[in-house]
């Protein structure tokens, strides 16, 4: 797809992955829609990408006005969504509240799936349009610590799957980007040390902008995992489960520790 001048709504775009992504697409001509809470953080990273005609949607995506107001700003039409808000929340799961597993599935799953119903309209009017789910490695492999996140991830990527497949005689491709752990401030302190303490690799969120562009560009792959051994361990998860939750075991009790604040 060539994006020049083509409006593009990217969710989440304050966020570090955000924030790249947002740079890439405006360093290639695209007219961006932006979303994220923050007005101020929105209009500041405007502010970063210049005067190229972008546009910033302070919204509550959980809400059905919120996503209105993105369907709204987007008049011209759409040619791609971007789904890339979440939010992340480390812990066992005994020690997490409702209201914030409520919060997970609000903002990582249902929000996204309401907002894809809401544009759909407007991209099915283009002659080539996309929609981008941006997941997660958890949403292969479940993760301790993760439950509920990992929960989040797998319903979007089930649901970016059957999407996928019910417009595959439409003019709208539907992808999944899976990024490995990613330096941002998505992941506490704790995580970060948790993963420095059991060797796990973290990439910049420049990285995972550049996927989402060479998906965009045409290179695109159904669900595009990220990282290695990351992505063998996908293959491995979906083949032979009891051989991770042997290596997960062994790592229990360092995450354990880290989920309980003592680093």
């Amino acid at each position: 797809m060539d994006i020049h001048g083509k409006t593009i709504v990217l969710t989440g775009a304050t966020g570090g992955i955000g924030q790249a992504i947002a740079k890439s697409l405006s360093d290639k001509g695209a007219r961006l829609v932006l979303v994220a809470r923050d007005a101020d953080r929105l209009f500041g990273l405007i502010g970063q990408l210049g005067d190229r005609g972008h546009r910033a949607v302070s919204a509550d995506l959980s809400s059905p006005e919120g996503r209105r107001s993105v369907a709204e700003a987007c008049s011209g039409g759409a040619s791609l969504l971007i789904n890339c808000a979440g939010i992340n929340d480390f812990g066992m799961f005994d020690e997490q509240s409702a209201d914030t597993i409520r919060g997970l599935i609000e903002v990582n799953l249902m929000s996204p799936i309401l907002l894809c119903l809401e544009m759909l309209p407007l991209l099915e009017r283009e002659d080539e349009a996309r929609i981008i789910n941006i997941g997660s490695t958890f949403g292969s492999i479940g993760y301790p610590g993760f439950s509920t996140y990992c929960a989040t991830k797998f319903g979007l990527r089930g649901f970016t799957e059957a999407l996928r497949r019910e417009l595959a005689d439409s003019h709208v491709g539907v992808s999944y980007i899976a990024p490995r752990a990613t330096r941002t401030d998505l992941n506490t302190d704790n995580v970060v040390a948790m993963n420095e303490a059991l060797g796990t690799a973290m990439d910049e969120p420049s990285v995972v902008a550049v996927e989402v562009m060479r998906d965009i560009s045409g290179h695109s792959i159904a669900n595009k995992y990220m990282g290695w051994p990351e992505k063998l361990f996908v293959k491995v998860n979906a083949l032979f489960p009891g051989l991770v939750d042997k290596s997960l075991h062994k790592q229990l009790p360092t995450i354990r520790r880290f989920a309980a604040g003592k680093t």
